[in-house]
């Protein structure tokens, strides 16, 4: 009988000690209920931060110094198009910005959602496509708070970074993305394919890059039928060049250099 009261004893000793080994406090779990651990070795490390000119220079010796950062603005328009940058951008394995407007977001909710599941980064630049440094301070910022808003229903998560229409912003306008968390940026490289002379011609949207081609290049692009066409031999002349593509998820947000606006532009 003392025999088998130790054996129990035993036994309900040993259970106890396996939970107590797998227990985790409720502090060590994050909203998503993973260990805080585990999402914390999720979260990128910086590898580029972005200097006063609005180009990408790699922290330390942690990437490489000679990529370029794509981006699109004044989307998303057309799921076709859409459609077509992306098995580009896949094909090539490069990752962009995509800056939309707040109001072409709410007319086509489902491209959020599809440039969202195909692993690229949204973008705010504002809710109509309006000249910023001439709005007052609350429109200004009602226009960039609605869109922060709207992406984060569609995609979960909202934008970290800002683009002005028309690069207007200003000092004033960078203070009010700083505010929403957002990290401001116009570009180093206009692709120009907004421009009359430009239009239908694939060819000379390759060539405009490619002439401003800079190590960091900030590369601004548009949905815009002649750029879709354009993209692949882009893309193609870029990496023959010796060129790779910055991963927006690698950029830090919070590491802008303004003492560099004299000596990089």
């Amino acid at each position: 009988m003392i025999r088998k009261s130790a054996i129990a004893l035993l036994a309900a000793a040993v259970a106890f000690a396996a939970v107590t080994v797998n227990f985790r406090h409720p502090c060590a779990m994050a909203a998503s209920g993973q260990p805080a651990s585990a999402i914390d070795s999720k979260r990128p490390v910086p590898q580029y931060r972005l200097t006063g000119s609005y180009r990408l220079k790699p922290i330390g010796n942690s990437a490489d110094g000679k990529a370029v950062l794509l981006t699109f603005d004044d989307g998303p328009k057309d799921e076709s198009m859409i459609r077509e940058l992306l098995r580009i951008l896949d094909k090539h394995g490069a990752k962009a910005i995509f800056f939309v407007n707040g109001y072409r977001a709410k007319r086509h909710p489902e491209l959020i959602g599809l440039l969202h599941a195909r692993g690229q980064t949204i973008g705010n630049h504002a809710w109509d496509h309006l000249d910023l440094s001439k709005a007052s301070e609350a429109e200004a910022d009602r226009q960039i708070a609605e869109v922060q808003r709207l992406i984060g229903e569609l995609a979960g998560k909202a934008p970290r970074f800002f683009r002005p229409p028309f690069g207007a912003g200003g000092e004033r306008i960078k203070r009010l993305a700083k505010r929403r968390g957002l990290l401001y940026m116009t570009w180093s490289i206009g692709s120009l394919d907004w421009e009359k002379r430009n239009r239908n011609k694939p060819e000379r949207v390759v060539r405009n890059v490619m002439d401003q081609l800079h190590p960091g290049a900030n590369i601004l692009m548009h949905e815009l039928p002649w750029t879709v066409e354009a993209l692949d031999t882009l893309l193609t002349r870029l990496e023959e060049a010796g060129y790779g593509f910055i991963d927006p998820s690698g950029i830090d947000t919070g590491a802008t250099d303004a003492a560099e606006r004299s000596t990089n532009r």
